[in-house]
């Protein structure tokens, strides 16, 4: 897990699959500069936090033990009073039995029987009395002993309650998040080990988040395999889709080629079965927007990544826009990097980066600038970036842990600053770290 600073304070942060990821990856260095170089969670620090979250369970059990100790009391209470009347009653008649040296004519003694049918429920409160009693002294040893804990907690994570502790961390991560926002693009140094969502789905596929929604708009949108397909599937949540629930289906009106797919704004972007035309489905009308040829582009398995699987043409997103990767016969199968316009499809600009598709494993964007891995099985590494902006590129060597042996789809989200994959059936998402160097508030 990252170790992140800010402004020379330091907190651990945990992850999760279920919870979503963010860049908000901050450290000062010694001139003022804020350096970003890591992916963490973008909710609550505090909610994740294992001593945080075992402190908040701590304390809503003392609430619920302290809850029922106060019903027991009152009931308790209202059974003391019962029980209290019931013992004058009692002493009357033992007076009355004492008084009688026992001559009873028959209708003292129908008195007395009756006196006694009024106290035969007694015995039942009485038990209940008893119990409720025991219950409470159990309730207050727990108390006892969940103070223990909590004040061990609270020792080790210094001398503030869950609400101070919150309201710490949220200072901090709002610190962390405006530095994030003053985020230009960065340099790939570094991914992460996968971390494994969900099993699901044959062993060609590919899943996304929209990166245009907001971040309360945690949406994820399935598709499996790899070609003719046209179901859907949309999660409301991801951890609905990490449970399988809380989905609707929508139904394409042409069928897709390959896994090269990408949700944007709210509308899909693929590659049209058997042909190079480009197809905006907008999910909330569920229509085809606009669809366009991608001109020279290859098909029908042409020129697809190593793996084959009709990856002709790959279309995807990063800071800067919508983009495909292909490649024509005028480029000799050599990758194409083209910047599309995501309202009318057209090319607005091109790059050919010499190298080949067919050797390439996978290809992602990350701020203008095209990363592709070596191979899409075991032993995989980021080997070559082309950077659009100055139109060149370089070999580059960063380790790629493929842990299921076969990927066949590898996206990034410049949303949550992860990568999202389909390896052999599995949905796996790696953190990527960036090298920013960008200037504090202070700074001209």
């Amino acid at each position: 897990m990252p170790r992140l600073k800010c402004s020379g304070t330091t907190i651990t942060l945990f992850q999760s699959p279920e919870e979503g990821w963010q860049l908000y990856t901050s450290a000062q260095a010694p001139d003022g500069k804020c350096i970003c170089t890591a992916v963490i969670p973008a909710q609550s620090t505090c909610s994740r936090d294992g001593r945080s979250r075992e402190l908040r369970q701590l304390m809503e059990k003392v609430q619920n033990v302290s809850q029922s100790m106060e019903v027991l009391e009152l009931r308790t209470y209202r059974d003391l009073q019962y029980v209290r009347g019931m013992e004058t009653l009692m002493r009357s008649l033992d007076a009355r039995l004492r008084a009688a040296d026992g001559s009873l004519s028959a209708k003292n003694f129908q008195e007395l029987k009756d006196r006694m049918t009024e106290l035969l429920p007694l015995s039942s409160v009485l038990e209940q009395y008893k119990a409720d009693t025991r219950t409470i002294v159990r309730l207050r040893e727990e108390v006892r002993n969940l103070s223990g804990s909590l004040a061990a907690i609270q020792e080790e994570m210094g001398a503030y309650g869950y609400e101070d502790l919150q309201q710490r961390v949220m200072a901090l991560e709002a610190r962390l998040h405006a530095c994030a926002q003053k985020l230009g693009c960065g340099k790939l140094t570094g991914v992460s080990n996968p971390i494994t969502v969900r099993a699901m789905g044959s062993r060609f596929g590919s899943w996304m988040t929209d990166t245009m929604a907001p971040s309360a708009d945690s949406r994820v949108w399935y598709m499996d395999g790899y070609y003719k397909g046209r179901r859907v599937l949309e999660f409301r949540t991801l951890g609905d889709f990490i449970k399988g629930q809380n989905f609707i289906q929508h139904l394409l009106p042409q069928p897709w080629a390959g896994t090269g797919h990408v949700v944007y704004n709210g509308s899909l972007f693929y590659n049209k079965y058997q042909s190079n035309v480009v197809v905006k489905y907008h999910f909330r009308s569920r229509s085809v927007l606009v669809q366009r040829s991608l001109p020279g582009a290859g098909y029908n398995n042409t020129f697809p990544y190593s793996w084959g699987g009709f990856s002709d043409m790959d279309f995807m997103v990063d800071e800067s826009g919508l983009w495909a990767v292909y490649t024509t016969n005028q480029n000799a199968g050599n990758i194409v990097v083209s910047r599309l316009d995501p309202h009318t499809l057209e090319v607005m600009r091109s790059w050919d980066t010499g190298y080949p598709k067919r050797s390439a494993g996978e290809a992602f964007m990350i701020c203008g600038v095209l990363y592709v891995t070596n191979s899409h099985l075991a032993g995989a590494k980021v080997y070559f970036a082309y950077f659009t902006n100055t139109s060149s590129y370089e070999y580059t060597d960063v380790p790629f842990h493929n842990q299921y042996s076969h990927i066949s789809m590898l996206d990034y989200n410049p949303r949550e600053r992860a990568l999202y994959t389909w390896n052999n059936g599995h949905q796996v998402l790696y953190n990527v770290t960036l090298f920013h160097v960008i200037s504090t508030s202070g700074d001209p």
